[in-house]
């Protein structure tokens, strides 16, 4: 990090610290902020757990944890000493070198486990020469960083997961308490036939539970560990493994079985699944995981959407949790927007966007790739925030919502009981003909709308009904309330699935 005090370089017009030094004095934290991602453009993730699973610390730390796992792996084979790689694991730790100047000197190489392994040699070697020999034996950058990815990814997933577990509870408590509130079912943005919220509350649930499913296989059989070496054939391992092997045991090890129980150690050391293969230019891990991100920002982006179409002023039939300042207007005191969903919603936006940039790095050239690997690091981080941002904004939104059967029951009689019109033509259409009674509740909720009286009112005076209904019998069926379906036992069905 550069020192505050420490003199700064001229520079010529057009740099870019002229529009800061044009604001005003600067100190030590306005150079801390210039070099921070405080989520200030991307408040769905900002101060959320996943956040820090994910940020530069976690990641350098994660990288580390992979270097000290393949330490601890090649020593239980018995080709590295014990003694070295407990030194390496104890001193493996992110707080002992210096983040940002790794960053910058990452620009020399186009990745970061060049200088990581630098930096954290000379750590070991302080302690213990013979003991820095042994770090990042026989390994190459990208087992590393994508052996680190996976496990950021891990631990991203174990926080999104919960949330999703915890959200999916919360619905199911909606969904069985309002199994049987009606409310109008809505196509195209108009109303269409009564429904519940119930059983809209089990469809988000359903979705919930659908990603936490494909979030749940990626973590439990698509994080695997990153061993290929230098192209993929494993040879300095197996080089070192010689030398060492014969130099420890007085043999060299099979490399077949070698191999095998070292993947087998590093997976075991990592908590991550074994690859049948090198992945350095197959991308299978990621698109899988952008695949199941994309879907799980997507599935809680339709409870936002609507959400945000139930509480606007005209609809007013669920309403956010409140908090306070939140929602608030800066120009319109009387505003309480919908924030939660409006912060979900901007994730499930960029989220499969950034998912399909993920997918496209799977065209990597050769036996690994100069540009498309090193194009997924900002992205899979990016896609784990927004996805862990937007999962945990949806606890809150789905435990906080408030719902509003009362005007649930105004907003079905807007239309003075047209929105059960399907019903009474497939009543009428035994006596009439199934289009003569189509065409005749038309010519009749057209006749409603002119007139400004409801539909009931109107098909009691039609010549053409004359003694086919009650009175009681008309009321009935003109009643939104009492046509809903199979909306209860579909509610039912749902609540009984894991």
């Amino acid at each position: 990090m550069t020192d505050p005090d420490e003199p700064v370089a001229p520079h010529g017009p057009g740099d870019p610290h002229d529009a800061l030094d044009a604001q005003g004095p600067h100190d030590a934290h306005d150079a801390a902020d210039i070099l921070t991602d405080s989520g200030l453009l991307s408040p769905v993730r900002a101060g959320t757990p996943v956040e820090a699973a994910v940020c530069d610390r976690a990641w350098l730390q994660a990288m580390l944890d992979a270097e000290a796992a393949l330490a601890r792996a090649q020593a239980g084979l018995g080709t590295l000493p014990k003694t070295a790689a407990d030194t390496i694991t104890r001193l493996a730790r992110a707080e002992l070198l210096d983040l940002r100047s790794l960053a910058v000197e990452s620009r020399e190489t186009a990745n970061p486990v060049v200088g990581l392994v630098r930096a954290l040699t000379a750590v070991v070697a302080a302690e213990d020469r013979a003991a820095a020999e042994y770090v990042h034996r026989g390994s190459t950058s990208q087992d590393v960083l994508d052996t680190g990815a996976m496990l950021v990814a891990a631990q991203a997933l174990r926080i999104i997961r919960a949330d999703l577990a915890r959200t999916a509870r919360a619905l199911a408590v909606l969904a069985e308490r309002h199994r049987d509130t009606v409310l109008p079912g809505r196509t195209l943005a108009l109303q269409a036939v009564p429904t519940t919220f119930g059983l809209k509350a089990a469809g988000w649930r359903r979705l919930v539970l659908d990603a936490e499913q494909r979030l749940g296989h990626v973590a439990e059989h698509g994080l695997p560990v990153s061993l290929g070496g230098a192209a993929g054939t494993l040879a300095g391992y197996l080089e070192y493994a010689r030398i060492d092997g014969a130099a420890a045991n007085g043999a060299a090890p099979d490399p077949g079985d070698y191999l095998d129980r070292l993947l087998t150690a590093f997976a075991a050391e990592t908590g991550l699944a074994r690859p049948v293969l090198p992945w350095h230019a197959l991308r299978t891990p990621i698109a899988d995981l952008a695949g199941a991100l994309a879907f799980t920002a997507g599935a809680l982006g339709k409870i936002a959407i609507d959400v945000q179409s139930l509480t606007r002023t005209e609809v007013g039939e669920v309403a956010e949790p409140t908090a306070a300042g939140r929602g608030s207007s800066s120009a319109m005191p009387h505003k309480r927007n919908p924030v939660l969903a409006t912060l979900i919603r901007s994730a499930a936006l960029q989220v499969p966007v950034i998912a399909t940039g993920l997918t496209q790095c799977l065209l990597a050239e050769d036996e690994r790739s100069g540009g498309a690997w090193h194009a997924e690091w900002q992205l899979l981080r990016e896609a784990l925030r927004l996805t862990g941002g937007a999962a945990h904004t949806a606890v809150e939104l789905a435990e906080g919502l408030e719902v509003r059967p009362e005007r649930m029951r105004t907003n079905l009689e807007l239309t003075g009981s047209q929105i059960v019109s399907e019903r009474i033509v497939a009543v009428l259409a035994p006596r009439l003909g199934k289009a003569t009674a189509k065409q005749l509740l038309t010519e009749a909720s057209g006749e409603a709308d002119r007139d400004g009286r409801p539909l009931e009112q109107v098909l009691a005076e039609l010549p053409a009904l004359d003694g086919m209904f009650g009175r009681a019998e008309l009321s009935r069926l003109c009643d939104p309330t009492s046509y809903t379906g199979a909306a209860g036992p579909l509610v039912d069905r749902a609540l009984r699935e894991p």
